[in-house]
């Protein structure tokens, strides 16, 4: 018999005319937070839509086209598709006018669905989250990452617990990209230097809603095969892999936009990673303008702000001075700088030997702000070495607490609900807060019976995507039926799920299994815990956690009672946040910078239970859930965990469980009720994206820019006489004399409250004057933690000149008894300097 000779054939989409917008829907990733459109998609054929992970490109591609001509004869089906299309260019035609200064933004990853894999866990869906808002708030922006061809791991786990990471390359013609193109029609194409060679990349565009993503690929045959690996995998490589896709953000991206005629006049740096635009920038300021390095620095500054999302110094990216040098060495030229000069724009101390990115953004901005305010005050603490002189509570680093996306993360059936009792303009009104409190109109057993349509909508969700994964990993059929048979949709059902990381602690629960055991096997009050989250593949200790609890689910008395659900994604994060009762919390003080997680979860009216820590600092209120304390009992971690696991057991065991299961005669506990509604009123309209975004645009969009149109004014006039002002100071500081102090001794003749007592300080200038120095007396005591902390700052005043020498006076009030520390510091002073930072002489006489 004769083998059959097969060849390919390739048969492509084709969608009947009726129903081309689908295609144009699908291309704008506003489809992901609308759903309308989203249900319009999963319509088309629900098994598909579910197979293909809700990607509606994907979907069109593999729909019959006997279906297609099925749904254009379907006049509903039309109906419904022509008015979600009619709906986004209405959505778009809104934008056309736009609020705010232009605002380039800059992040490593974005997640804005599952299906567009360049992001890995909270830094990549804060930023997604953060564009969709900034569409929805018509704000000015233009954002700017790289196009991953695999993206971050997918997880399975294996039937011993063991995490695998597998990597799938995306095919950029399933997703939401297109080439960006230049007025000519070309495709934008953009080189960063790279010792002996050019690294080259293209240029990709995602539209989310009103807003343009620009991606940038190096994965093609313009690279050598070691280059197009730098756009292989977030986050993957080796620490030299890092450095050329950190030089390709930020040397790069400032160069694509460049070629499509950007001009913003806010850069925003979403970490450290994007820190080299500033670089960028001035090279470019200095070439187009012929202004020196410092002029181009101060323009920069003014208009680059710093987000930091890291609480720990080794969370920072630093390279090796070496290594460092061999890519970035002939940058130092193209801006004037030595290499010495050049290295310390990246550190706070000469003999340190790696450059800090952080540090160089920092430097290269003049806003900084972290992500809670707990965590701008742990900033102010990790970058002090910048700022020698001052006290950290004194740096002019701020905060804006993350908050998330509404129509992101709501429940369809919240959104029907708020829709019904909260008003039709709930969605554009979110910082009304008179709107939220309409919740505690909602008839309690309303709310009741949507939690619990939820969560049963959840645990059959959890049950065949445990099930299709224990099978593939060759699970035993009889432990596989017993965990699905003991899911329960009537049980308390806790949920712990996020980056696996040593400090989250999710090893807490587990401190004391008999105790744990009780909990969950209590035939009256059940109780579950469903966990999920990825390891880094570097990150050996996060493994073995997830291997620990995996082996601990399937232990006879935790069977069904501990489960955990593998690959951690958008989807999944979506259905437990709206199907868990409690969203769990454990992280080691003060170790989360924000913990946006949660926030998804009261807006669902999932209520919080977290130590207090990131965002929860400010979120936590007495009957709107649940909190350990701030404050840290004891500096041995491990006695510390021991004391937080015991008090977890006993809030379950004393207040969690008792006032769920206390239920009356309608079947719903009011008291529980109580506490979801307080979570909706109280705590959720503070952490939105709408929030956040007009908090970006208060505190530092907005003065920033302004301060940066006046520099640029006139020729650069501001910024010229300014940056003239600072080298005058710096050539005379160091001649300045002190030539008489003259102080009360608070030691000898002890100071009495209320009363006055002079000082005065007399200094020689030399070559300045009194409005160039100002002087003050710092006082401060011994804080708790032994550490001097900041009480208050005097000012002295001018009193009289004569020649060089000023007089100095100030009449010392105290009205406060105790034991204090004080010190007096000499500093610049102009009013065109934006924070004292800004200008970081500094003299303590």
């Amino acid at each position: 018999m004769e083998v059959p000779m097969w060849k390919k054939l390739f048969v492509e989409s084709n969608i009947p005319e009726k129903l081309a917008p689908l295609k144009e829907v699908s291309r704008n990733l506003w489809w992901a937070w609308n759903t309308d459109a989203r249900e319009l998609f999963e319509q088309i054929d629900p098994e598909i839509w579910e197979e293909t992970a809700h990607n509606p490109i994907d979907l069109l591609d593999k729909v019959s086209y006997q279906r297609f001509l099925e749904l254009e004869g379907d006049d509903v089906f039309v109906n419904k598709m022509n008015a979600v299309y009619t709906h986004l260019h209405k959505y778009l035609g809104d934008r056309k006018d736009l609020n705010g200064p232009h605002i380039a933004y800059f992040s490593m990853g974005y997640g804005l669905h599952d299906s567009l894999k360049i992001f890995s866990g909270g830094l990549g869906i804060l930023a997604g989250d953060y564009l969709k808002e900034a569409s929805d708030s018509k704000v000015n922006l233009v954002a700017v990452g790289l196009l991953y061809r695999y993206g971050y791991f997918k997880q399975t786990i294996s039937v011993h617990g063991d995490q695998m990471a597998n990597y799938d390359a995306q095919q950029f013609n399933k997703v939401p990209v297109q080439p960006a193109l230049d007025q000519n029609g070309n495709w934008v194409e953009v080189a960063v230097e790279l010792p002996g060679r050019m690294l080259k990349a293209r240029l990709w565009e995602v539209k989310i809603g009103s807003i343009s993503l620009y991606l940038l690929d190096a994965d093609y045959d313009a690279n050598r095969e070691d280059d197009r690996f730098v756009t292989h995998h977030l986050y993957g490589g080796d620490n030299e892999n890092r450095l050329k896709q950190e030089m390709l953000l930020g040397l790069g991206g400032i160069r694509a936009l460049r070629k499509l005629g950007y001009d913003s006049e806010i850069y925003h740096c979403n970490e450290g990673h994007a820190a080299m635009i500033g670089l960028e920038r001035v090279k470019d300021f200095m070439a187009e303008h012929k202004l020196t390095f410092a002029q181009a620095k101060e323009l920069v500054r003014a208009s680059t702000l710093f987000t930091t999302h890291t609480p720990v110094p080794a969370g920072h990216d630093a390279f090796y001075k070496d290594l460092f040098q061999g890519y970035m060495g002939s940058f130092a030229a193209k801006i004037g700088l030595s290499w010495d000069d050049f290295i310390m724009l990246g550190k706070a101390k000469p003999e340190e030997d790696h450059f800090n990115m952080s540090f160089l953004a920092a430097n290269m901005s003049q806003g900084i702000n972290g992500v809670s305010w707990l965590h701008g005050e742990v900033s102010k603490d990790i970058l002090k070495d910048l700022y020698e002189g001052f006290l950290p509570e004194e740096l002019n680093i701020g905060y804006v607490t993350n908050g998330v996306h509404y129509p992101t993360w709501a429940a369809k059936e919240w959104k029907e609900l708020h829709l019904k009792y909260f008003g039709d303009s709930f969605v554009e009104n979110q910082l009304d807060s008179d709107l939220w409190d309409k919740i505690y109109k909602v008839p309690d057993e309303e709310v009741w019976k949507m939690k619990k349509q939820l969560k049963a909508k959840m645990i059959d969700y959890i049950k065949v995507r445990f099930a299709d994964s224990w099978i593939k990993r060759h699970e035993n059929p009889k432990l596989i039926s017993e965990v699905l048979n003991r899911l329960d949709p009537n049980a308390l059902t806790i949920g712990f799920a996020r980056r696996f990381a040593t400090y989250k602690r999710a090893h807490l629960l587990f401190r004391n299994l008999d105790r744990l055991s009780r909990i969950v096997n209590d035939p009256e009050r059940p109780v579950q815990f469903i966990f999920a989250g990825k390891a880094h593949p570097a990150d050996k200790a996060g493994q073995d956690l997830i291997k620990y609890i995996v082996e601990i689910s399937k232990r006879p008395e935790f069977i069904g009672k501990i489960i955990f659900v593998q690959n951690y994604d958008i989807n999944l994060a979506k259905v437990l946040l709206q199907g868990v009762d409690i969203w769990l919390n454990t992280p080691t003080r003060p170790l989360e910078a924000s913990g946006t997680s949660g926030e998804k979860g009261v807006m669902n009216g999932t209520i919080h239970f977290s130590v207090l820590d990131g965002w929860w600092v400010e979120g936590y209120k007495e009957g709107s859930g649940w909190a350990l304390p701030m404050e840290r009992t004891y500096d041995v971690q491990d006695l510390q965990d021991e004391l937080d696991a015991d008090t977890i057991y006993n809030i379950f065991d004393h207040e969690i469980i008792p006032t769920y299961y206390e239920q009356n005669e309608k079947g719903y506990s009011e008291e529980w009720i109580k506490v979801v509604k307080n979570t909706i009123g109280q705590v959720a309209p503070n952490f939105t994206t709408t929030r956040m975004i007009r908090d970006y645009q208060d505190r530092f969009y907005d003065p920033q820019a302004s301060r940066y149109l006046h520099l640029l004014a006139n020729d650069f006039k501001m910024t010229r006489e300014l940056v003239a002002w600072k080298d005058k100071v710096a050539t005379a500081w160091n001649q300045i004399e002190v030539v008489d102090i003259q102080l009360s001794d608070g030691i000898t003749n002890a100071l009495k409250i209320g009363e006055s007592y002079p000082a005065k300080v007399v200094l020689d200038l030399k070559t300045l004057s009194p409005d160039d120095i100002g002087l003050e007396m710092v006082i401060t005591s011994v804080g708790t933690n032994g550490q001097m902390e900041l009480v208050e700052t005097l000012q002295f005043e001018a009193e009289k000149a004569e020649g060089s020498v000023t007089c100095y006076g100030l009449e010392i009030t105290l009205m406060d008894p105790g034991s204090y520390n004080y010190g007096l510091r000499m500093y610049p002073k102009n009013e065109d300097l934006p924070h004292r930072q800004d200008f970081k002489y500094l003299r303590w006489l």
